[in-house]
């Protein structure tokens, strides 16, 4: 009996293994035919974009790619709100390929930190601290918590965050945003003299950062160091004119925290 009953529940995962195979090639045919076939044919911000998507969700209303290319367009058009019903629809049929992204746009786009923060944590607690837009998910929790002013939670985080990954790289790399926003929650906390050791780290990688040279610029002065101040920021001015700010790829959609606005 225990053998019969063995080989009955083989051949049911056998089955079912199967129909989410097939699942997932007739997904894969939707997705040629009405993303990629069509959709992405046109720009994204115009109706015909959403009407070759909403056709392919005609057929295939579960396919989460289709919901995050619907939603996608209008996160970049900064209708957080419409698009985020979206993206809930996406996780909902693909959590561990969609809520990352959803965690990412809270963070990063609509700028709802705590929401950002419960979504990385659900993430990390299923996947571990994984990356999303080249970053790992502690780096957005570190951010969102400058943002919220958790200011200690953040240079916890970012302090632990550019361990890891100098430990498993080498001891004289990090990430220039990691460094910098280590270094922006040792400014917020008034510790100007930490937050220029931690800047300087991050100008060493990334020599013309201008947003790093002035948050440097405002620790000097306020250290007393008026001259110097002075010329560190107009070098950082300089640096800002040519474009050396942050470089993160949706930074052309989306001031990122501390970016500074020079007109």
């Amino acid at each position: 009996m225990g053998v019969l009953l063995l080989v009955f529940c083989f051949n049911c995962h056998a089955q079912r293994t199967k129909k989410d195979i097939s699942r997932a090639e007739a997904q894969q045919l939707i997705i040629a035919e009405f993303a990629e076939g069509c959709a992405h044919k046109y720009n994204l911000n115009t109706r015909e974009w959403q009407e070759c998507l909403d056709a392919g969700l005609q057929k295939d209303s579960t396919s989460a790619y289709l919901w995050q290319q619907k939603a996608m367009p209008l996160f970049k058009a900064r209708k957080y709100e419409t698009g985020m019903v979206f993206i809930d629809k996406a996780v909902q049929y693909d959590a561990d390929g969609m809520q990352p992204y959803r965690a990412f746009i809270k963070c990063v786009f609509a700028k709802t930190y705590r929401a950002a923060i419960v979504d990385f944590e659900a993430c990390k607690v299923r996947l571990g601290n994984q990356y999303e837009m080249d970053h790992t998910y502690d780096f957005y929790i570190g951010l969102s918590y400058l943002q919220l002013n958790e200011y200690a939670k953040a240079e916890a985080i970012f302090e632990k965050e550019i361990a890891e990954r100098v430990a498993k790289q080498r001891p004289d790399w990090a990430h220039h945003l990691d460094l910098f926003y280590y270094g922006i929650s040792k400014y917020e906390q008034q510790q100007w003299t930490e937050a220029i050791t931690i800047l300087d780290r991050a100008l060493a990688a990334y020599p013309e950062f201008s947003d790093a040279a002035y948050y440097k610029a405002v620790c000097l002065h306020r250290l007393g160091k008026a001259e110097e101040a002075k010329t560190l920021f107009e070098k950082a001015k300089a640096n800002a004119e040519k474009g050396y700010t942050i470089n993160e790829d949706n930074a052309v959609y989306e001031l990122y925290p501390y970016q500074i606005r020079w007109k």
